[in-house]
């Protein structure tokens, strides 16, 4: 009976160990087999997204003199950048230590436990600083599309994405401020990783990095697709009497307007994974990180890290023909750089 009890126990030589949450063995397996892949899925599909937009980045670069429309993508994509990136790090970093969670067991130390948190809320944040600065972009080149190369100039873009990860640092290590003095004042056991966020931080973080960008994104996509609605319709009317010049600009309107639509669902799929997280947040009078219930609303959160590059080789041609270069190993050739594939 004793035997019994210590193999139950995360660490059976330690009588102030926490205990296991066991259950059925099959069940238990068949659920670290799936995350498992989720967790190999999401590094993969990721790393080809950056893989494919910094090596081809000079390509675009190079054609710019050409076609301002180029620039579209290069600014663009170096916000895809930013978001492929955060989905990486979840997908190497935050996802396995999730995993090493198993059966309710911590056994990297209470320091890492709140570094695990701290990862978490820096790149939940990242991505939404990334959807907000999208549809930026996207109400820019689709509502003021004579002055987006004046207004969204790359080094801005970059300045905007290194102080999204800079506000992104500073906003979580507020939030985690009390276990990031003391990592331990939340576990009451050995083995448990729990961190509490006090009911003022949880609001602010609700209303900072939720329901504060959500109602901006909401706006300028609400914005986004009336003007896209009658730019269609505009050119659906003149499509019979168009010059070639003309025709060159409703080629790139209708491009400007698919990629909204892209990065839309986007931002629906970045919706639908998150919302239930922050809703179990609001919902309680603290946000308690530890527990069963949040660590499955995590792992929701986590999957928009699995569906972003998804979309992206699905929707983009340029994604799925770097990436078709990437798996036949042509950008190990010389001169791959400069190849076309817009």
């Amino acid at each position: 009976m004793e035997a019994l009890e210590e193999a139950e126990l995360c660490f059976p030589h330690i009588n102030t160990s926490c205990r296991r949450t066991t259950g059925p063995y099959v069940e238990t397996m068949l659920t670290y087999t799936v995350l498992s892949c989720i967790t190999i899925l999401t590094v993969i599909l990721n790393l080809l997204v950056i893989i494919s937009i910094s090596h081809f980045k000079i390509s675009v670069v190079s054609v710019l003199i050409f076609s301002d429309f180029r620039q579209l993508h290069t600014t663009t994509n170096v916000l895809l950048l930013s978001l492929a990136v955060a989905d990486f790090l979840v997908g190497f970093l935050q996802m396995p230590l999730l995993l090493l969670q198993n059966q309710g067991c911590w056994f990297l130390g209470d320091i890492l436990c709140v570094m695990h948190y701290f990862f978490a809320s820096l790149f939940l944040n990242v991505s939404v600083g990334s959807m907000v600065l999208i549809s930026v972009d996207r109400y820019i080149a689709i509502c003021n599309p004579m002055f987006y190369t004046i207004r969204v100039t790359l080094t801005r873009v970059k300045l905007c994405v290194c102080l999204c990860w800079i506000f992104s640092g500073v906003h979580a290590s507020w939030i985690l401020r009390d276990v990031l003095k003391q990592p331990d004042m939340y576990n009451t056991c050995y083995g448990s990783c729990v961190v509490v966020i006090g009911f003022a931080e949880g609001l602010v973080d609700i209303i900072a990095t939720f329901l504060g960008p959500i109602l901006i994104i909401a706006i300028l996509y609400l914005r986004v697709f009336v003007v896209a609605v009658s730019q269609a319709r505009a050119m659906r009317s003149h499509i019979a009497v168009v010059t070639v010049e003309r025709s060159q600009t409703v080629k790139a309107m209708k491009s400007e307007i698919k990629a909204a639509r892209t990065l839309g669902i986007v931002l629906l799929v970045f919706l639908v994974c998150v919302c239930p997280y922050y809703c179990f947040t609001f919902a309680s009078e603290t946000a308690l990180l530890g527990a069963s219930y949040s660590l499955i609303m995590l792992w929701l959160a986590y999957l928009n890290s699995t569906f972003n590059p998804g979309i992206y080789v699905f929707f983009y041609p340029w994604a799925r023909k770097t990436i078709k270069h990437i798996f036949t190993l042509q950008i190990l050739q010389p001169g791959s750089r400069e190849v076309s594939v817009m």
